[in-house]
């Protein structure tokens, strides 16, 4: 690479935007083009841990969804789509597979015996801890890349754009 040249994908584009479209503002390009693939590179880096345990992502979301429940470590198939942002046919699958490998039974609730009731098996408690453990493990690596100061700085600034695109009310947002 010669001297001057970018230095990431990301500015190699936006340089060929700009000499292509100068009349087009591709600065935001910079923020949602990192973002993106930096998305991109954490999720592969995530799946990795959840995969030496057998889950899938969503697998794993569904049971620290339960874990995090405390006891008895159960919710209604709705209540575990909300807490893990998916429909309820997604999470009708993965808690079909869960209950195949035995992390997870279902039962009538108490209260509405038309609902249903999750709960984590012992088997599934103990996988959990075990994978929650190390995925907090490879979290702090990956966050560790950063200075304490820049994580900080960056977790501010995500914080507050995420709760503008999520309640557009609050300052700076539409």
């Amino acid at each position: 690479m010669k001297h001057g040249e970018p230095t990431d994908r990301v500015a190699r584009i936006q340089a060929d935007w700009r000499r292509e479209r100068p009349d087009v503002d591709i600065t935001p390009q910079g923020v949602i083009g990192r973002l993106h693939r930096l998305a991109g590179r954490l999720t592969e880096e995530l799946c990795l841990v959840y995969g030496r345990y057998g889950l899938s992502e969503g697998e794993f979301d569904v049971l620290c969804a339960l874990r995090r429940a405390g006891e008895p470590y159960e919710r209604a198939p709705g209540e575990l789509a909300a807490h893990t942002m998916v429909t309820t046919g997604a999470m009708t699958k993965r808690i079909d597979r869960l209950e195949r490998a035995g992390l997870v039974t279902r039962r009538r609730s108490d209260d509405d015996q038309r609902g249903r009731i999750v709960a984590l098996t012992a088997p599934g408690r103990e996988l959990i801890d075990r994978a929650f453990t190390d995925h907090m493990r490879n979290e702090r690596r990956l966050v560790d890349l950063l200075t304490p100061a820049e994580a900080e700085s960056l977790e501010a600034a995500l914080t507050a754009w995420l709760s503008r695109m999520e309640d557009p009310r609050t300052p700076g947002g539409e």
